[in-house]
C-alpha cells in the first residue's frame, strides 16, 4: 500500500522491477577532474553510452569547456578527448532499481566505491557532481574524503533540469580552470 503524503503517489517496487548498473569508470592516472553523475538514464542505458540521451546537454557543456566539438564526435572520441583534457567519468550509484529515468524514482541504492576509485587517481583535484542527487549521494560516500579536493556542485545536465542552458553553462565552466 502506498504511503508518504496524501495525494501523492509513491512508487512501489518489486522484484520484478529493473536493477540498473552503472558504467565503468572512464578515468586515467593523470586524471585531474572527475566528473560524477547518479546513474545513466534510460535512453543512456540503451545506448550504453554516458550522456546518450539527445537532449541531454552534458556532451555540449563540456564541449565549450574544452574547446573540442564534442558532440560530432563518435562516443569512444569523445571518451578519449575528455581523458586527453584529464577530464574523467563515472556515477556515484551503482546500481539501484528504478522505473524511467528520474533520479526521485531510485530505490535499493547501492554505491559505487569512490574512496577506491579516488585511491588511483594521484593527480586528482576536483571532483565536479552533476546533479543535486549525485552530490548529495557522492558526498556522504566520500566523507572526510572530500576535504582534499576542490568540490564543485553543478546543475544537472539533464533535460529534466529544466535551467536554461546558459544558465548551466555559466555555473558549469567553473571546470574550465582544470582543463589541460
Amino acid at each position: 500500500m502506498p504511503t508518504g503524503n496524501p495525494g501523492r503517489q509513491t512508487l512501489e517496487f518489486t522484484a520484478a522491477d529493473p536493477l540498473l548498473a552503472s558504467f565503468p569508470p572512464v578515468v586515467a592516472r593523470d586524471t585531474r577532474t572527475l566528473i560524477l553523475g547518479s546513474l545513466p538514464g534510460a535512453a543512456s542505458l540503451a545506448v550504453s553510452q554516458y550522456y546518450g540521451h539527445p537532449r541531454n546537454g552534458f556532451w555540449r557543456l563540456l564541449s565549450a569547456i574544452t574547446g573540442d566539438d564534442l558532440v560530432a564526435m563518435p562516443y569512444q572520441d569523445r571518451l578519449q578527448a575528455l581523458l586527453a583534457h584529464r577530464i574523467g567519468l563515472w556515477d556515484v550509484v551503482g546500481t539501484a532499481n528504478r522505473r524511467g529515468s528520474l533520479d526521485s524514482n531510485m530505490r535499493n541504492i547501492v554505491h559505487n566505491d569512490l574512496v577506491d576509485l579516488l585511491k588511483q587517481l594521484p593527480t586528482l583535484e576536483t571532483i565536479a557532481f552533476n546533479g543535486g542527487t549525485a552530490e548529495r549521494i557522492g558526498r556522504k560516500a566520500l566523507g572526510e574524503m572530500a576535504t582534499g579536493y576542490r568540490i564543485l556542485a553543478l546543475p544537472s545536465s539533464s533535460p529534466a533540469f529544466t535551467l536554461p542552458y546558459a544558465d548551466k553553462l555559466e555555473q558549469w565552466m567553473e571546470l574550465e580552470a582544470e582543463k589541460k
